[in-house]
């Protein structure tokens, strides 16, 4: 039996049967294989389902289930661990013709995917708040933070974080759609995206690449409340380690 065919034909019901599968008189199991494909089928999109709720509640069941029919033909899993399986999920979604009127479901299913990310992130022990009130103006200044590996930063022309709250009923819809930087953070085992100020995300940005604090508030710009993004970061657990 051919591996390919076979699983080429489990996920598209208008291939033939795959040679070699057959019943214990040896007959072809079309009936059977029907099942089991129906099966794999419906596990694939159940797997979607749970790991993009927000883009399900976006477009509605049947949508959802056709779009993700598609979508696991074209990107069948590569791996046992299913865990985050439809990683090119937001991709897919951009290029999807019948999604095409709603601009921001790609940015949406890229925040979910992101969320999953996250939670399957190794783990880091926070930076403890107090190290870092121990540190002179100048020490801290050239410091270079290292960020836990849980976290997350996301840019979109779409207000996706408030998009991704009202779908699931933790906040109200946006009230105008303009672009929105989103931070997502994990702590105690719960990622959660939090939307910052341009500011604040490229402050973040910069410390994500490895700059150091001067030069991170260079790029974030006088705007920036430096005490309020630090803050945050400690509350989420988000700084695990400094140097310089």
């Amino acid at each position: 039996m051919n591996q390919a065919a076979f699983a080429a034909a489990l996920l598209d019901p208008d291939l033939p049967l795959p040679l070699g599968v057959v019943d214990p008189a040896g007959r072809p199991a079309q009936r059977r294989f029907n099942i089991y494909r129906n099966s794999v089928t419906q596990g694939l999109g159940a797997a979607l389902e749970t790991g993009f709720p927000a883009v399900l509640a976006l477009v509605g069941p049947a949508f959802f289930r056709a779009m993700a029919l598609r979508f696991l033909r074209e990107h069948p899993p590569r791996g046992r661990i299913m865990m985050l399986y439809g990683a090119e999920f937001a991709d897919f979604i951009a290029g999807f013709a019948p999604a095409q009127g709603l601009g921001y479901l790609a940015d949406v299913a890229c925040l979910e995917q992101a969320l999953r990310e996250s939670y399957h992130a190794a783990d880091a022990t926070a930076l403890p708040a107090a190290q870092l009130t121990q540190m002179s103006e100048a020490q801290l200044l050239q410091a270079r933070f290292r960020l836990a590996p849980s976290l997350r930063l996301l840019r979109s022309d779409w207000p996706i974080g408030s998009i991704w709250a009202a779908a699931l009923g933790f906040g109200p819809p946006p009230s105008q759609m303009r672009a929105e930087h989103v931070m997502i953070a994990r702590k105690d085992f719960d990622p959660k995206p939090q939307v910052l100020s341009p500011e604040a995300y490229g402050f973040v940005a910069a410390l994500e690449r490895g700059a150091p604090l001067h030069l991170a508030l260079a790029q974030a710009g006088q705007e920036l409340d430096l005490g309020q993004v630090l803050a945050l970061l400690i509350a989420a657990d988000a700084l695990v380690g400094v140097s310089g």
